[in-house]
């Protein structure tokens, strides 16, 4: 057995409702800035959930990417005053450069036509449910840039192009797999549902 001292996976400092934000105060568990770190490790853990389906080779290291950057970025949600302690922020270079990738897969498609039904394969299904935590993540981000105005707005920014990318990522499973997508307009016509 390792000489190091295994530590405890409990602490019991939040069996009260609060926990303590990076270099901050302990706050509740319901507060805004907890509720967005809540729904970007839900989505973290969405995105592997879809890595672990076997994800195209470049698809997986760019989710794999964005998993690490959902860490960062919590460090800035966790700090009031990111700068005075030196937290890496979302910079307008990085919205850029999710734009960049989103260009760039977003050729390998097909245009769409109408709101994309999601379904598909395993994981593009796990995308797209990926996409609409990310999509909670962005209103959360929202909430607490009303609540707190000096939280920076480039969070919020960058979490809205990366629900674009997931989806355009979800789009090209189903592309490489050969699944053909469902459009609502393919059912419009159909009288005979429900």
């Amino acid at each position: 057995m390792d000489s190091k001292k295994k530590t405890r996976v409990y602490s019991r400092r939040g069996d009260l409702g609060e926990t303590s934000l990076l270099f901050g105060p302990r706050v509740g568990k319901d507060h805004r800035r907890i509720e967005l770190l809540g729904t970007l490790d839900e989505l973290s853990s969405q995105l592997g959930c879809a890595r672990s389906f076997g994800v195209d080779p470049e698809v997986d290291r760019i989710l794999r990417r964005i998993q690490y950057r959902l860490y960062v970025v919590g460090s800035e949600v966790a700090s009031i005053n990111p700068a005075k302690y030196e937290v890496k922020q979302v910079r307008d270079s990085d919205v850029k450069a999710v734009e960049r990738v989103i260009d760039l897969w977003d050729l390998k498609l097909e245009p769409t036509r109408d709101f994309i039904i999601p379904f598909g394969s395993h994981s593009s299904t796990c995308l797209h449910l990926a996409r609409a935590l990310c999509r909670r993540a962005e209103r959360r981000a929202c909430a607490l840039l009303r609540f707190d105005p000096s939280f920076s707005p480039r969070v919020g920014a960058w979490l809205n192009r990366i629900g674009d990318l997931i989806f355009v990522l979800a789009r090209f499973e189903n592309f490489r797999l050969g699944v053909r997508e469902e459009f609502v307009e393919d059912f419009q016509a159909d009288s005979n549902l429900f």
